[in-house]
Parts: structure tokens; sequence; C-alpha cells
């Protein structure tokens, strides 16, 4: 009688399978596709409608004026140097990297349901290795923040054009452009290993993982647009994925360490 040995590689392409079926029957991931879909259409039409708006202060008298976005493309990003010391307005927060914190939400609800339901105490007691886990998750929240990503995409192009902003592309041009996104889609390697990390320490307190994902998240919120500009090239590419790689092996590392570490129960 022969039998047939589970290794790694097995372990993980089951766990892959397993999260990914689990993942796309669940609402939360149409749910959030939808809310990324619906947030550019929202964004641009709001503040095209808002443009050159005056609002007073009652207490000083200054007047504020409220300035919308001058093209669709200002929604995913922006020419690199263009917004090097600009003050903080709604255009700069209000774009397509908001969808870094959408998969803090994903990653931390979807592994709070394991801990929550005991799905990990006993997928922990029948297989004693967590790094498949680790790596599987990561994995999987990374396809979905992906979707998430072309999502918001896509409904930038119907906000802009319900808006009727421009959609002229900038010195970068459409290679430029898909650069960019393709950039965008490498930072979730950078970002979605942190959500992992804070998400198997909290792991079912999903307010505290989600409130630590949302803080690291934020500390390297701003080095995004420099990243990923509009005018990206093959460099912006490998810089997004060294770092990715980096985050994911190291803080994989971290997050099985922990799971050895910490009582599942």
């Amino acid at each position: 009688m022969k039998f047939e040995h589970n290794g790694f590689g097995r372990q993980l392409r089951t766990m892959l399978r397993v999260d990914f079926r689990r993942m796309f029957t669940m609402p939360l991931i149409y749910i959030l596709l939808g809310t990324a879909l619906a947030m550019p259409i929202l964004i641009l039409v709001m503040t095209t409608m808002m443009d050159g708006s005056v609002s007073v202060d009652p207490v000083t008298g200054a007047e504020t004026i409220l300035h919308g976005f001058d093209s669709t493309w200002q929604v995913i990003g922006t020419v690199s140097g263009a917004g090097a010391g600009a003050a903080m307005d709604m255009t700069s927060m209000c774009n397509i990297n908001l969808i870094y914190f959408a998969a803090a939400v994903l990653v931390c609800l979807f592994i709070g349901d394991d801990f929550r339901s005991g799905y990990a105490k006993n997928l922990f007691t029948v297989r004693a290795v967590r790094t498949d886990y680790v790596v599987s998750k990561t994995a999987v929240c990374m396809v979905g923040g992906v979707l998430m990503m072309l999502a918001f995409f896509a409904g930038a192009v119907l906000g802009g054009a319900i808006a009727g902003l421009p959609a002229e592309l900038s010195v970068g041009g459409v290679f430029g452009l898909v650069l960019c996104m393709v950039c965008k889609c490498l930072l979730l390697a950078v970002f979605v290993p942190i959500f992992v990390v804070m998400s198997v320490i909290g792991r079912q307190r999903v307010w505290m993982s989600i409130l630590g994902s949302l803080f690291a998240g934020m500390l390297l919120f701003m080095m995004v647009p420099m990243l990923t500009p509009l005018n990206a090239d093959l460099m912006n590419v490998l810089l997004c994925a060294a770092g990715g790689a980096m985050f994911c092996f190291g803080l994989g590392l971290v997050s099985s360490r922990i799971l050895k570490k910490s009582d599942l129960v």
C-alpha cells in the first residue's frame, strides 16, 4: 500500500481552493466590489456639482472655495511631482487609494470569521503548519483587493462620463495609466501582509484588527501617490514589486510566528 505525502505545496493548493471558494460565496466581497464601483461615480459627480462653490466660516468670515476634479483620471492618480508640497484637500484624499482601506476591512473580516466560527482552531488542530494558512489568506485577499481596484477603475470611467469630465491622458499616456494601475495593484502586496498581521493579532476581536490595520495603513498612505503616479514607468513597477515581495516575506514570517505562539482557543 502506497501513502501519498501531503507536503506544503499540496496543503497550500488545498487551502487556496477552500479560501477562494469561501471568499466568493461570502456576501462581503460583493458588497465591497459594489462599494468600490459606486465610490468613484459618487465622488466625481458630487465634486463636479460642488466645484466653485464657496463656504464661509461663521466665526472668522473666511471664505473657502471648493475645487473639484479637473479630469477623470485625477481620481486614479496624479502626475509625478504635481502634488509635491501641495496641501491636503478633498481631491487628494478621495481617490482610488481608498481601496487600500477597503482591503483592510476585507482581510480583517475574512480572517476574523475563521477565529469566531472555530474554523481556525479546527484547521490548526489537523495541520500543524501555519505558513500555508498565512500564504493562502494573503494571496486570496490580494486577489480581492485587485478586483476592487478594477471595479473602482470601471466606476471612474463611468463617473467621469456622467460628470462630463475630460478624459485626456497625462504625459504618460495609456502606457503610464496602465503601469499606474499595475503599481497600485502591486502595492496590495505591501498593505495586505500588514492587515494579515493585525488580523492574527486581533483574531476574533475584529474591531481591534480593523483599527490597527487602518492606523498602520495611514502611516504608508502618503507614499502611495509618489510610487504610483499617472506617468508611472518600469522603475515604479520594479519598486512596488520589490517592496511587495519584501513585505510579503517578512510579515508573512511574523504572522506565522504569531500564530505558532498564540492560544487559538
